[in-house]
């Protein structure tokens, strides 16, 4: 099976994007996703040797719905700042994330997941990759910022893949 699927967890992300971009469920959606479910990994496994180790796979679903929560929480807070407080008021910041995560797709997926937040980007990882610098929009209390990354996703990704 591993030789048909060599990343299997990809493969399986390929048939729910592929359902996703084409919103039909039909028989030919199905053996159009499972084609290209097999083909991408197979054509891909030479640039990705080691498989991520995925401990808790139930903890990366409950982590994609944690995400896309705040994902919608955070755009109303950024409309709010936008759109009603005064220019002068909005405190942005720069704030360096000290990382406990060692897999490089831990540390890919805090990445995204601050970036994908609207309000807050990922900027740079640090040499050693072991810090990343965030950019909040607006963080009056920069600490409290970076402790709700750490507890809030950096936890949760470690408790996920180490």
């Amino acid at each position: 099976m591993r030789r048909f699927f060599p990343h299997p967890y990809l493969s399986l992300t390929l048939v729910v994007v592929w359902f996703l971009l084409v919103n039909q469920w039909k028989l030919g959606s199905l053996v159009m996703a499972v084609i290209l479910a097999t083909i991408i990994p197979l054509l891909t496994s030479a640039w990705w040797p080691d498989r991520p180790r995925v401990k808790r796979p139930f903890g990366l679903a409950a982590y994609a719905i944690l995400v896309l929560w705040d994902v919608i929480v955070a755009n109303f807070q950024v409309a709010r700042i936008v759109l009603f407080m005064p220019r002068a008021k909005i405190q942005s910041a720069w704030i360096p994330i000290p990382l406990d995560l060692t897999t490089p797709e831990a540390i890919s997926l805090l990445a995204g997941t601050i970036t994908m937040t609207p309000g807050t980007l990922t900027a740079d990882l640090s040499a050693d990759g072991r810090a990343l610098l965030v950019h909040a929009l607006h963080a009056p209390d920069p600490d409290a910022v970076r402790d709700d990354i750490k507890a809030r996703y950096e936890a949760r990704l470690k408790r996920i893949f180490e």
